[in-house]
This record gives C-alpha cells, structure tokens and sequence, in this order.
C-alpha cells in the first residue's frame, strides 16, 4: 500500500476535530469558587467523616456534623484535587469514616440541604490537632489566610 500526500477530506477533518475539542474544553472547564460557593457565609463544623470520594476535578468528604442543639446533619464539602490534598498531607489511611474532625469553609449559594448540606471546605483539624489544608485553588478561591 502506498502513503500518498493527505486529500481535501483529510484537511477537512483536522480543523473540525480542532473545534470539536475545543468545545469539549469549554463544557468542561472548572467552575469559579463564587459561582457555588458564598465566601461571606463561613462554616465550621465538627463531626465524623462517613465517606470520602476521590474523584477529579474536586474530591469530596462527606461527613455527619454535630450541631450545637445536639442533633445531626450529613454533609459534603469539596476540596481540592486528589493529587492537591495528597501532596497537602490528606491520604486514605487518615480520611477514614469515623474519624474526628473539625472542617472549616463556606457553604454552598444553595440554601437547601436536600440530600445533603453542601460547601467548599478550606481546612481540616484531625482530634490530635493537625490542621491540614484541604481547600481548593480554584479561582475565587479564598486564600490561606481567610
């Protein structure tokens, strides 16, 4: 079989997949902090972790807080990448469901906790009193010292 010069169709094919890709970038670019999350509605809640999922672009930790008047609420609180919270410290062996902790951040524009109550975690303090970063850097988020 000889391998001549590409035709038309071939030149043809290159710019749609160019575009195609691109649109594809589009709907699948990350979203900004702001646009889910509120940053003048701090939280902190402390609780046990129940699952924690590892998936890109945001891992999530889900957990049940203790409230002040005793009672309970499940959560889930986007961090950042897999590979951003386990260069930051945060692994498998330590966000095990029933372990203690306290996580601080924002809670999502959604006022509704159905399922479950949402937000952006920024830290997390483990019962011994590490405190290890967990939020994400995406834009608009707050920094390390908010």
């Amino acid at each position: 079989m000889k391998l001549g010069k590409p035709g038309k169709p071939a030149l043809l094919v290159l710019p749609l997949f160019v575009v195609l890709m691109s649109i594809v970038g589009q709907t699948t670019a990350h979203h900004a902090f702001s646009s889910e999350f509120d940053i003048n509605r701090p939280i902190e809640l402390q609780g046990v972790i129940t699952r924690m999922e590892w998936v890109n672009p945001h891992t999530w930790l889900h957990m049940t807080a203790t409230l002040e008047n005793g009672s309970s609420e499940d959560w889930m609180l986007e961090g950042g990448t897999p590979n951003t919270l386990l260069r930051a410290g945060l692994t498998l062996t330590i966000l095990q469901p029933g372990t203690e902790i306290r996580v601080r951040g924002y809670q999502s524009k959604d006022p509704d906790c159905l399922p479950k109550c949402r937000g952006s975690g920024r830290d997390i303090t483990f019962a011994d009193g590490r405190n290890i970063l967990m939020g994400s850097s995406g834009v608009g988020a707050p920094g390390r010292g908010n």
